[in-house]
Protein backbone atom coordinates (compact mmCIF):
# COMPACT_ATOMS: atom_id res chain seq x y z
CA UNK A 1 0.00 0.00 0.00
CA UNK A 2 1.40 3.40 -0.99
CA UNK A 3 2.12 6.20 1.48
CA UNK A 4 -0.52 8.35 -0.19
CA UNK A 5 -3.19 5.66 0.33
CA UNK A 6 -2.28 5.23 3.97
CA UNK A 7 -2.42 8.99 4.57
CA UNK A 8 -5.77 9.28 2.76
CA UNK A 9 -7.25 6.37 4.77
CA UNK A 10 -6.11 8.05 7.96
CA UNK A 11 -7.91 11.26 6.93
CA UNK A 12 -11.07 9.30 6.11
CA UNK A 13 -10.95 7.53 9.45
CA UNK A 14 -11.28 10.91 11.19
CA UNK A 15 -13.67 12.35 8.64
CA UNK A 16 -15.41 15.00 10.75
CA UNK A 17 -12.24 16.40 12.29
CA UNK A 18 -10.46 16.35 8.92
CA UNK A 19 -13.38 18.09 7.19
CA UNK A 20 -13.51 20.85 9.81
CA UNK A 21 -9.76 21.32 9.53
CA UNK A 22 -9.94 21.61 5.73
CA UNK A 23 -12.83 24.07 5.98
CA UNK A 24 -10.87 26.33 8.32
CA UNK A 25 -7.97 26.30 5.86
CA UNK A 26 -10.40 26.85 2.95
CA UNK A 27 -11.79 30.00 4.57
CA UNK A 28 -8.31 31.45 4.91
CA UNK A 29 -7.41 30.60 1.30
CA UNK A 30 -10.75 31.97 0.10
CA UNK A 31 -9.96 35.36 1.64
CA UNK A 32 -6.44 35.37 0.17
CA UNK A 33 -7.78 34.51 -3.30
CA UNK A 34 -10.49 37.18 -3.04
CA UNK A 35 -7.95 39.83 -2.04
CA UNK A 36 -5.59 38.82 -4.86
CA UNK A 37 -8.44 38.79 -7.38
CA UNK A 38 -9.69 42.23 -6.37
CA UNK A 39 -6.10 43.48 -6.37
CA UNK A 40 -5.60 42.20 -9.92
CA UNK A 41 -8.84 43.69 -11.21
CA UNK A 42 -8.15 47.04 -9.58
CA UNK A 43 -4.60 47.06 -10.93
CA UNK A 44 -5.86 46.30 -14.42
CA UNK A 45 -8.56 48.96 -14.07
CA UNK A 46 -6.05 51.57 -12.93
CA UNK A 47 -3.64 50.61 -15.72
CA UNK A 48 -6.31 50.75 -18.43
CA UNK A 49 -7.62 54.07 -17.11
CA UNK A 50 -4.06 55.36 -16.86
CA UNK A 51 -3.66 55.09 -20.63
CA UNK A 52 -6.90 57.05 -21.15
CA UNK A 53 -6.02 58.20 -24.68
CA UNK A 54 -4.76 61.59 -23.50
CA UNK A 55 -1.81 62.54 -21.33
CA UNK A 56 -2.87 65.81 -19.72
CA UNK A 57 -5.93 67.43 -18.15
CA UNK A 58 -6.33 71.18 -17.85
CA UNK A 59 -8.91 72.43 -15.37
CA UNK A 60 -9.55 75.05 -12.73
CA UNK A 61 -6.96 75.40 -9.99
CA UNK A 62 -7.50 73.17 -6.99
CA UNK A 63 -6.54 69.68 -5.91
CA UNK A 64 -4.97 67.52 -8.61
CA UNK A 65 -6.68 64.40 -7.25
CA UNK A 66 -10.08 66.10 -7.31
CA UNK A 67 -9.58 67.16 -10.93
CA UNK A 68 -8.65 63.62 -11.96
CA UNK A 69 -11.43 61.98 -9.94
CA UNK A 70 -13.96 64.38 -11.42
CA UNK A 71 -12.77 64.23 -15.04
CA UNK A 72 -11.68 60.58 -15.35
CA UNK A 73 -13.85 58.74 -12.85
CA UNK A 74 -16.80 61.19 -12.48
CA UNK A 75 -16.61 60.70 -8.70
CA UNK A 76 -16.10 64.26 -7.50
CA UNK A 77 -17.67 67.60 -8.31
CA UNK A 78 -15.90 70.29 -10.33
CA UNK A 79 -14.60 73.22 -8.30
CA UNK A 80 -14.86 75.83 -11.03
CA UNK A 81 -14.87 76.24 -14.81
CA UNK A 82 -12.31 77.77 -17.14
CA UNK A 83 -13.10 80.17 -19.95
CA UNK A 84 -13.74 79.00 -23.48
CA UNK A 85 -11.22 81.55 -24.72
CA UNK A 86 -8.55 79.71 -22.77
CA UNK A 87 -9.69 76.41 -24.30
CA UNK A 88 -9.15 77.96 -27.74
CA UNK A 89 -5.50 78.58 -26.83
CA UNK A 90 -4.92 74.83 -27.25
CA UNK A 91 -5.97 74.81 -30.92
CA UNK A 92 -4.19 75.62 -34.14
CA UNK A 93 -5.29 78.51 -36.33
CA UNK A 94 -7.79 76.75 -38.60
CA UNK A 95 -9.60 74.93 -35.80
CA UNK A 96 -9.61 78.05 -33.66
CA UNK A 97 -11.06 80.19 -36.47
CA UNK A 98 -13.78 77.59 -37.10
CA UNK A 99 -14.84 77.61 -33.46
CA UNK A 100 -14.86 81.39 -33.37
CA UNK A 101 -17.28 81.73 -36.27
CA UNK A 102 -20.20 82.13 -33.85
CA UNK A 103 -18.40 84.57 -31.55
CA UNK A 104 -19.63 88.04 -30.71
CA UNK A 105 -16.19 89.28 -31.74
CA UNK A 106 -16.70 88.01 -35.26
CA UNK A 107 -20.10 89.66 -35.37
CA UNK A 108 -18.42 92.88 -34.19
CA UNK A 109 -15.87 92.51 -36.99
CA UNK A 110 -18.64 92.23 -39.56
CA UNK A 111 -20.36 95.31 -38.17
CA UNK A 112 -17.10 97.29 -38.26
CA UNK A 113 -16.47 96.19 -41.82
CA UNK A 114 -19.95 97.32 -42.82
CA UNK A 115 -19.30 100.66 -41.07
CA UNK A 116 -16.08 101.08 -43.05
CA UNK A 117 -17.89 100.39 -46.31
CA UNK A 118 -20.55 102.96 -45.49
CA UNK A 119 -17.83 105.51 -44.62
CA UNK A 120 -16.10 104.88 -47.93
CA UNK A 121 -19.41 105.28 -49.74
CA UNK A 122 -20.07 108.57 -47.92
CA UNK A 123 -16.62 109.87 -48.89
CA UNK A 124 -17.14 108.96 -52.52
CA UNK A 125 -20.42 110.91 -52.39
CA UNK A 126 -18.55 114.13 -51.58
CA UNK A 127 -18.98 114.29 -47.80
CA UNK A 128 -16.21 115.75 -45.63
CA UNK A 129 -12.84 114.05 -45.03
CA UNK A 130 -13.79 113.14 -41.47
CA UNK A 131 -15.81 110.24 -42.81
CA UNK A 132 -12.74 108.97 -44.63
CA UNK A 133 -10.70 109.10 -41.43
CA UNK A 134 -13.46 107.22 -39.63
CA UNK A 135 -13.41 104.59 -42.34
CA UNK A 136 -9.65 104.10 -42.05
CA UNK A 137 -9.90 103.93 -38.26
CA UNK A 138 -12.65 101.31 -38.54
CA UNK A 139 -10.61 99.31 -41.02
CA UNK A 140 -7.63 99.36 -38.63
CA UNK A 141 -9.83 98.04 -35.84
CA UNK A 142 -11.18 95.39 -38.19
CA UNK A 143 -7.65 94.34 -39.11
CA UNK A 144 -6.61 94.13 -35.46
CA UNK A 145 -9.62 91.98 -34.52
CA UNK A 146 -9.30 89.78 -37.58
CA UNK A 147 -5.63 89.15 -36.76
CA UNK A 148 -6.72 88.01 -33.29
CA UNK A 149 -9.27 85.62 -34.77
CA UNK A 150 -6.85 84.18 -37.32
CA UNK A 151 -3.87 83.44 -35.06
CA UNK A 152 -2.66 80.14 -33.59
CA UNK A 153 -3.60 79.38 -30.02
CA UNK A 154 -0.81 79.93 -27.51
CA UNK A 155 -0.25 76.18 -27.11
CA UNK A 156 -1.86 75.11 -30.40
CA UNK A 157 1.29 74.04 -32.29
CA UNK A 158 2.25 71.58 -29.51
CA UNK A 159 -1.18 69.92 -29.20
CA UNK A 160 -2.30 66.90 -31.25
CA UNK A 161 -5.79 66.67 -29.77
CA UNK A 162 -7.79 68.93 -27.44
CA UNK A 163 -11.22 67.76 -26.29
CA UNK A 164 -13.48 69.86 -24.03
CA UNK A 165 -15.46 68.34 -21.18
CA UNK A 166 -18.46 70.02 -19.53
CA UNK A 167 -19.93 68.49 -16.37
CA UNK A 168 -22.69 69.43 -13.97
CA UNK A 169 -25.84 67.56 -15.04
CA UNK A 170 -27.11 64.08 -14.23
CA UNK A 171 -29.27 61.41 -15.80
CA UNK A 172 -30.53 59.50 -12.79
CA UNK A 173 -27.39 58.84 -10.72
CA UNK A 174 -25.13 58.97 -13.80
CA UNK A 175 -23.07 61.95 -14.91
CA UNK A 176 -23.88 63.78 -18.14
CA UNK A 177 -20.74 64.72 -20.09
CA UNK A 178 -20.91 67.49 -22.66
CA UNK A 179 -18.14 66.98 -25.20
CA UNK A 180 -17.37 66.72 -28.92
CA UNK A 181 -17.64 63.64 -31.17
CA UNK A 182 -13.84 63.34 -31.00
CA UNK A 183 -14.11 61.91 -27.47
CA UNK A 184 -15.64 58.67 -28.74
CA UNK A 185 -14.12 58.70 -32.23
CA UNK A 186 -10.45 59.44 -31.61
CA UNK A 187 -9.51 58.52 -28.03
CA UNK A 188 -7.64 55.19 -27.76
CA UNK A 189 -8.44 54.23 -24.17
CA UNK A 190 -6.37 51.01 -24.27
CA UNK A 191 -3.11 51.82 -26.01
CA UNK A 192 -1.61 48.33 -25.68
CA UNK A 193 -4.48 46.74 -27.60
CA UNK A 194 -5.26 49.84 -29.68
CA UNK A 195 -8.86 49.82 -28.45
CA UNK A 196 -11.26 52.66 -29.15
CA UNK A 197 -14.81 53.01 -27.90
CA UNK A 198 -17.17 50.75 -29.85
CA UNK A 199 -20.92 50.86 -30.25
CA UNK A 200 -23.19 47.98 -29.30
CA UNK A 201 -26.00 49.81 -31.10
CA UNK A 202 -26.34 52.96 -33.15
CA UNK A 203 -23.65 55.55 -33.83
CA UNK A 204 -21.79 58.47 -32.33
CA UNK A 205 -23.57 61.80 -31.92
CA UNK A 206 -22.89 64.44 -34.56
CA UNK A 207 -22.08 68.08 -34.02
CA UNK A 208 -25.22 68.97 -35.93
CA UNK A 209 -27.38 66.27 -37.47
CA UNK A 210 -30.21 66.70 -39.93
CA UNK A 211 -32.62 64.77 -37.69
CA UNK A 212 -31.87 66.10 -34.20
CA UNK A 213 -29.82 69.24 -34.65
CA UNK A 214 -27.43 69.72 -31.74
CA UNK A 215 -29.36 67.45 -29.38
CA UNK A 216 -28.00 63.93 -29.67
CA UNK A 217 -26.67 61.66 -26.91
CA UNK A 218 -24.72 58.42 -26.49
CA UNK A 219 -25.08 56.35 -23.31
CA UNK A 220 -22.61 53.96 -21.67
CA UNK A 221 -23.34 50.24 -21.38
CA UNK A 222 -24.13 50.40 -17.65
CA UNK A 223 -26.43 53.40 -18.11
CA UNK A 224 -28.37 51.66 -20.87
CA UNK A 225 -28.73 48.53 -18.75
CA UNK A 226 -29.77 50.12 -15.46
CA UNK A 227 -31.87 52.97 -16.85
CA UNK A 228 -33.46 50.80 -19.55
CA UNK A 229 -32.46 53.20 -22.33
CA UNK A 230 -32.92 52.27 -26.00
CA UNK A 231 -32.09 53.88 -29.32
CA UNK A 232 -34.47 56.70 -30.16
CA UNK A 233 -35.38 57.43 -26.52
CA UNK A 234 -35.43 61.06 -25.47
CA UNK A 235 -33.75 61.90 -22.17
CA UNK A 236 -33.82 65.07 -20.05
CA UNK A 237 -30.76 65.76 -17.87
CA UNK A 238 -31.27 67.02 -14.32
CA UNK A 239 -29.44 70.26 -13.55
CA UNK A 240 -26.63 70.19 -11.00
CA UNK A 241 -27.81 67.22 -8.96
CA UNK A 242 -29.54 63.83 -9.48
CA UNK A 243 -32.56 65.35 -7.73
CA UNK A 244 -32.31 68.71 -9.53
CA UNK A 245 -34.92 70.13 -11.88
CA UNK A 246 -35.19 68.53 -15.32
CA UNK A 247 -34.25 70.59 -18.32
CA UNK A 248 -36.93 71.32 -20.88
CA UNK A 249 -34.51 70.33 -23.62
CA UNK A 250 -34.47 66.62 -24.50
CA UNK A 251 -31.62 64.72 -26.16
CA UNK A 252 -32.26 61.84 -28.55
CA UNK A 253 -30.25 58.68 -27.84
CA UNK A 254 -28.48 57.73 -31.08
CA UNK A 255 -25.88 55.28 -29.72
CA UNK A 256 -25.19 52.77 -26.93
CA UNK A 257 -21.56 51.95 -26.16
CA UNK A 258 -20.15 48.47 -25.71
CA UNK A 259 -18.84 47.77 -22.23
CA UNK A 260 -15.23 48.97 -22.01
CA UNK A 261 -14.50 48.37 -18.33
CA UNK A 262 -13.84 52.09 -17.87
CA UNK A 263 -15.79 54.73 -15.92
CA UNK A 264 -17.29 55.84 -19.25
CA UNK A 265 -19.62 52.85 -19.06
CA UNK A 266 -21.41 54.90 -16.39
CA UNK A 267 -21.67 58.18 -18.32
CA UNK A 268 -24.05 59.86 -20.73
CA UNK A 269 -22.31 61.77 -23.54
CA UNK A 270 -24.15 64.67 -25.13
CA UNK A 271 -23.18 67.07 -27.86
CA UNK A 272 -21.45 70.02 -26.23
CA UNK A 273 -23.34 72.43 -28.52
CA UNK A 274 -26.63 71.17 -27.14
CA UNK A 275 -25.23 71.19 -23.60
CA UNK A 276 -24.51 74.92 -23.87
CA UNK A 277 -28.04 75.64 -25.12
CA UNK A 278 -29.72 74.15 -22.03
CA UNK A 279 -31.12 76.42 -19.39
CA UNK A 280 -28.62 77.92 -16.91
CA UNK A 281 -25.61 76.68 -18.90
CA UNK A 282 -24.82 79.98 -20.62
CA UNK A 283 -22.42 82.38 -18.97
CA UNK A 284 -23.73 85.92 -18.82
CA UNK A 285 -21.93 88.34 -21.13
CA UNK A 286 -20.02 91.04 -19.31
CA UNK A 287 -21.87 94.36 -19.23
CA UNK A 288 -19.45 96.96 -20.63
CA UNK A 289 -21.60 100.01 -19.89
CA UNK A 290 -20.24 102.62 -17.51
CA UNK A 291 -21.34 102.63 -13.89
CA UNK A 292 -23.03 106.01 -14.42
CA UNK A 293 -25.13 104.60 -17.25
CA UNK A 294 -26.10 101.58 -15.19
CA UNK A 295 -27.07 103.78 -12.27
CA UNK A 296 -29.11 106.07 -14.49
CA UNK A 297 -31.01 103.13 -15.97
CA UNK A 298 -31.59 101.51 -12.62
CA UNK A 299 -35.20 102.21 -11.67
CA UNK A 300 -36.79 100.61 -8.58
CA UNK A 301 -39.42 98.02 -9.51
CA UNK A 302 -42.55 97.23 -7.60
CA UNK A 303 -43.09 93.71 -6.27
CA UNK A 304 -45.62 93.02 -9.03
CA UNK A 305 -43.17 94.25 -11.69
CA UNK A 306 -40.43 92.04 -10.26
CA UNK A 307 -42.72 88.99 -10.43
CA UNK A 308 -43.70 89.86 -13.97
CA UNK A 309 -40.04 90.28 -14.99
CA UNK A 310 -39.20 86.90 -13.42
CA UNK A 311 -42.08 85.21 -15.31
CA UNK A 312 -40.98 86.86 -18.54
CA UNK A 313 -37.42 85.61 -18.17
CA UNK A 314 -38.58 82.08 -17.31
CA UNK A 315 -40.83 82.02 -20.38
CA UNK A 316 -37.96 83.27 -22.50
CA UNK A 317 -35.70 80.49 -21.24
CA UNK A 318 -38.35 77.87 -21.91
CA UNK A 319 -38.91 79.20 -25.41
CA UNK A 320 -35.19 78.95 -26.11
CA UNK A 321 -35.08 75.39 -24.77
CA UNK A 322 -38.11 74.37 -26.82
CA UNK A 323 -36.86 75.97 -30.02
CA UNK A 324 -36.38 73.25 -32.64
CA UNK A 325 -33.06 74.37 -34.10
CA UNK A 326 -31.59 77.33 -32.21
CA UNK A 327 -28.39 79.11 -33.13
CA UNK A 328 -25.18 78.01 -31.33
CA UNK A 329 -24.27 79.79 -28.15
CA UNK A 330 -21.68 82.56 -28.69
CA UNK A 331 -18.12 81.76 -27.58
CA UNK A 332 -18.22 84.54 -25.00
CA UNK A 333 -21.04 82.77 -23.14
CA UNK A 334 -19.26 79.40 -22.94
CA UNK A 335 -17.10 77.75 -20.28
CA UNK A 336 -15.56 74.29 -19.99
CA UNK A 337 -14.96 72.13 -16.93
CA UNK A 338 -11.77 70.55 -18.23
CA UNK A 339 -9.70 70.07 -21.39
CA UNK A 340 -8.28 66.67 -22.36
CA UNK A 341 -4.97 67.07 -24.19
CA UNK A 342 -2.99 64.60 -26.24
CA UNK A 343 0.53 65.58 -27.28
CA UNK A 344 4.09 64.38 -27.49
CA UNK A 345 5.34 63.67 -23.92
CA UNK A 346 8.31 65.97 -24.48
CA UNK A 347 5.96 68.83 -25.35
CA UNK A 348 3.79 67.88 -22.37
CA UNK A 349 6.51 68.96 -19.93
CA UNK A 350 6.65 72.39 -21.55
CA UNK A 351 2.86 72.82 -21.71
CA UNK A 352 2.33 71.66 -18.12
CA UNK A 353 4.92 74.09 -16.81
CA UNK A 354 3.58 77.00 -18.89
CA UNK A 355 -0.04 76.46 -17.84
CA UNK A 356 0.80 76.11 -14.15
CA UNK A 357 2.91 79.27 -14.22
CA UNK A 358 0.12 81.29 -15.85
CA UNK A 359 -1.58 82.98 -12.89
CA UNK A 360 -4.11 84.99 -14.92
CA UNK A 361 -6.31 82.20 -16.27
CA UNK A 362 -6.87 80.31 -12.99
CA UNK A 363 -6.04 76.97 -14.63
CA UNK A 364 -3.81 74.04 -13.77
CA UNK A 365 -2.37 71.24 -15.91
CA UNK A 366 -2.24 67.73 -14.47
CA UNK A 367 -0.66 64.56 -15.83
CA UNK A 368 -3.47 62.09 -14.99
CA UNK A 369 -1.29 58.97 -15.24
CA UNK A 370 1.02 60.24 -12.48
CA UNK A 371 -1.96 61.14 -10.26
CA UNK A 372 -3.70 57.79 -10.86
CA UNK A 373 -0.54 55.81 -10.14
CA UNK A 374 0.08 57.97 -7.07
CA UNK A 375 -3.45 57.31 -5.76
CA UNK A 376 -3.04 53.58 -6.42
CA UNK A 377 0.38 53.39 -4.75
CA UNK A 378 -0.51 55.68 -1.87
CA UNK A 379 -4.07 54.61 -1.05
CA UNK A 380 -5.14 51.36 -2.69
CA UNK A 381 -1.95 49.31 -2.44
CA UNK A 382 -1.36 49.78 1.31
CA UNK A 383 -4.94 48.72 1.99
CA UNK A 384 -4.52 45.66 -0.22
CA UNK A 385 -1.26 44.70 1.47
CA UNK A 386 -2.89 45.07 4.88
CA UNK A 387 -5.75 42.81 3.83
CA UNK A 388 -3.32 40.30 2.32
CA UNK A 389 -1.29 40.17 5.54
CA UNK A 390 -4.45 39.70 7.63
CA UNK A 391 -5.75 36.90 5.41
CA UNK A 392 -2.31 35.24 5.43
CA UNK A 393 -2.40 35.26 9.23
CA UNK A 394 -5.77 33.53 9.01
CA UNK A 395 -4.15 30.83 6.85
CA UNK A 396 -1.38 30.41 9.44
CA UNK A 397 -3.99 30.04 12.18
CA UNK A 398 -5.74 27.44 10.01
CA UNK A 399 -2.40 25.64 9.63
CA UNK A 400 -2.07 25.56 13.39
CA UNK A 401 -5.50 23.91 13.52
CA UNK A 402 -4.06 21.14 11.32
CA UNK A 403 -1.24 20.72 13.83
CA UNK A 404 -3.70 20.52 16.72
CA UNK A 405 -5.94 18.06 14.87
CA UNK A 406 -3.12 15.64 13.99
CA UNK A 407 -1.31 16.01 17.30
CA UNK A 408 -4.46 15.29 19.30
CA UNK A 409 -5.01 12.14 17.27
CA UNK A 410 -1.50 10.85 17.98
CA UNK A 411 -2.50 9.24 21.31
CA UNK A 412 -5.14 7.20 19.47
CA UNK A 413 -2.78 6.29 16.66
CA UNK A 414 0.25 5.10 18.61
CA UNK A 415 -0.93 1.50 18.40
CA UNK A 416 -1.39 1.82 14.59
CA UNK A 417 2.07 3.33 14.27
CA UNK A 418 3.55 0.52 16.38
CA UNK A 419 1.86 -2.08 14.16
CA UNK A 420 3.29 -0.42 11.03
CA UNK A 421 6.72 -0.37 12.63
CA UNK A 422 6.39 -4.05 13.57
CA UNK A 423 5.47 -4.91 9.99
CA UNK A 424 8.69 -3.35 8.77
CA UNK A 425 7.91 0.36 8.26
CA UNK A 426 10.88 2.52 9.21
CA UNK A 427 10.77 5.65 11.35
CA UNK A 428 11.24 7.84 8.25
CA UNK A 429 8.30 6.25 6.48
CA UNK A 430 6.01 6.81 9.47
CA UNK A 431 7.17 10.40 9.68
CA UNK A 432 6.53 10.86 5.93
CA UNK A 433 2.96 9.56 6.31
CA UNK A 434 2.17 12.17 8.98
CA UNK A 435 3.71 14.97 6.88
CA UNK A 436 1.79 13.77 3.81
CA UNK A 437 -1.45 13.74 5.79
CA UNK A 438 -0.88 17.36 6.85
CA UNK A 439 -0.08 18.29 3.25
CA UNK A 440 -3.25 16.63 1.92
CA UNK A 441 -5.38 18.47 4.47
CA UNK A 442 -3.71 21.74 3.53
CA UNK A 443 -4.03 21.20 -0.23
CA UNK A 444 -7.64 20.02 0.10
CA UNK A 445 -8.47 23.22 1.94
CA UNK A 446 -6.54 25.15 -0.73
CA UNK A 447 -8.63 23.68 -3.56
CA UNK A 448 -11.91 24.33 -1.77
CA UNK A 449 -10.83 27.86 -0.78
CA UNK A 450 -9.67 28.70 -4.30
CA UNK A 451 -13.07 27.70 -5.72
CA UNK A 452 -14.96 29.53 -2.98
CA UNK A 453 -12.84 32.68 -3.40
CA UNK A 454 -13.53 33.00 -7.11
CA UNK A 455 -17.19 32.11 -6.67
CA UNK A 456 -17.54 34.77 -3.94
CA UNK A 457 -15.99 37.38 -6.25
CA UNK A 458 -18.32 36.33 -9.07
CA UNK A 459 -21.34 36.43 -6.76
CA UNK A 460 -20.44 39.88 -5.38
CA UNK A 461 -19.40 41.26 -8.79
CA UNK A 462 -22.75 42.96 -9.65
CA UNK A 463 -22.84 44.76 -6.28
CA UNK A 464 -19.20 45.84 -6.55
CA UNK A 465 -19.74 47.07 -10.11
CA UNK A 466 -22.84 49.00 -9.09
CA UNK A 467 -21.04 50.81 -6.25
CA UNK A 468 -17.57 51.27 -7.72
CA UNK A 469 -17.88 50.80 -11.49
CA UNK A 470 -15.25 48.02 -11.40
CA UNK A 471 -16.28 44.71 -12.98
CA UNK A 472 -14.72 41.56 -11.46
CA UNK A 473 -16.61 38.54 -12.78
CA UNK A 474 -15.11 35.04 -12.72
CA UNK A 475 -11.48 36.16 -12.98
CA UNK A 476 -9.78 32.73 -13.00
CA UNK A 477 -5.99 32.85 -12.87
CA UNK A 478 -6.00 36.58 -13.55
CA UNK A 479 -3.83 39.42 -12.37
CA UNK A 480 -1.61 39.96 -10.53
CA UNK A 481 1.22 38.07 -12.25
CA UNK A 482 4.86 37.48 -11.36
CA UNK A 483 7.85 36.84 -13.61
CA UNK A 484 9.68 33.70 -12.41
CA UNK A 485 12.75 34.38 -14.55
CA UNK A 486 13.50 37.40 -12.38
CA UNK A 487 13.52 35.15 -9.33
CA UNK A 488 15.69 32.49 -10.96
CA UNK A 489 18.28 34.84 -12.41
CA UNK A 490 18.01 38.62 -12.58
CA UNK A 491 20.95 38.77 -15.00
CA UNK A 492 19.29 36.33 -17.41
CA UNK A 493 15.98 38.22 -17.11
CA UNK A 494 17.64 41.55 -17.90
CA UNK A 495 19.41 40.06 -20.94
CA UNK A 496 16.17 38.50 -22.20
CA UNK A 497 13.68 41.24 -21.38
CA UNK A 498 11.08 40.18 -23.99
CA UNK A 499 11.11 36.55 -22.82
CA UNK A 500 10.90 37.67 -19.20
CA UNK A 501 7.86 39.86 -19.87
CA UNK A 502 6.01 37.21 -21.88
CA UNK A 503 6.69 34.38 -19.42
CA UNK A 504 4.55 35.17 -16.40
CA UNK A 505 2.48 33.19 -13.93
CA UNK A 506 -0.44 34.21 -11.72
CA UNK A 507 0.47 35.01 -8.12
CA UNK A 508 -2.29 32.65 -6.98
CA UNK A 509 -0.02 29.73 -7.93
CA UNK A 510 2.32 30.74 -5.12
CA UNK A 511 -0.40 29.74 -2.64
CA UNK A 512 0.27 26.05 -3.39
CA UNK A 513 3.98 25.90 -2.43
CA UNK A 514 3.29 28.28 0.47
CA UNK A 515 0.64 25.93 1.88
CA UNK A 516 2.84 22.84 1.29
CA UNK A 517 5.60 24.53 3.27
CA UNK A 518 3.12 25.54 5.97
CA UNK A 519 1.78 21.97 6.14
CA UNK A 520 5.28 20.55 6.52
CA UNK A 521 6.07 23.02 9.30
CA UNK A 522 2.89 22.37 11.28
CA UNK A 523 3.10 18.62 10.62
CA UNK A 524 6.69 18.40 11.79
CA UNK A 525 5.83 18.27 15.50
CA UNK A 526 3.30 15.39 15.28
CA UNK A 527 5.60 13.68 12.74
CA UNK A 528 8.49 13.80 15.25
CA UNK A 529 6.11 12.45 17.89
CA UNK A 530 5.32 9.53 15.58
CA UNK A 531 9.02 9.14 14.82
CA UNK A 532 9.81 8.70 18.55
CA UNK A 533 6.99 6.20 19.20
CA UNK A 534 8.15 3.30 21.39
CA UNK A 535 7.02 0.15 19.53
CA UNK A 536 7.19 -2.30 22.43
CA UNK A 537 5.27 -0.04 24.83
CA UNK A 538 2.62 0.92 22.23
CA UNK A 539 1.99 -2.72 21.15
CA UNK A 540 1.39 -3.66 24.73
CA UNK A 541 -1.50 -1.19 25.10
Amino acid sequence: MSLFTIAWRSIQQRGVASALTMISMALGVMLVVAVLTVHGVLSRSFESNASLGYNMIVGAKGGQEQLVLNTVYYLSRPVENISYDYYLEFHKRDARALMLKDSLRLRGHKQLFETAELANFATSSGLDALALQAAFASEQQVAARWTDLERNGKYGPQIDLAIPVCLGDYFGKFRVVGTTPQFLDELVFDIERNRKYEFAQGRNFQQRSAENGYFEAVVGAKVAREMDVHLGDKISPAHGDPEGHLHERKFTVVGILKSSGTPNDSAVFVNIEGFYLMEDHAKSVEDTRSEETKAAEKVPLTEEQMKEEFRRRQQQKQLIEREADPDPLPVEQREVTAILLKMDPKQGIFVEGAVNKDKLNGAQAVAPIAVIVGMFEGIVKPIQWTLLILTSIICIVSGISILVSIYNSMSERRHEIAVMRALGAGRGKVMAIILLEATLLSLGGCAIGWALGHFACYWASPTIEERTGVFIGMNLWGDPFFHPLEWLSSDFASRNEQLNQSFKLPVELLIVPALVLLAMLVGLWPALSAYRTDVARSLGK
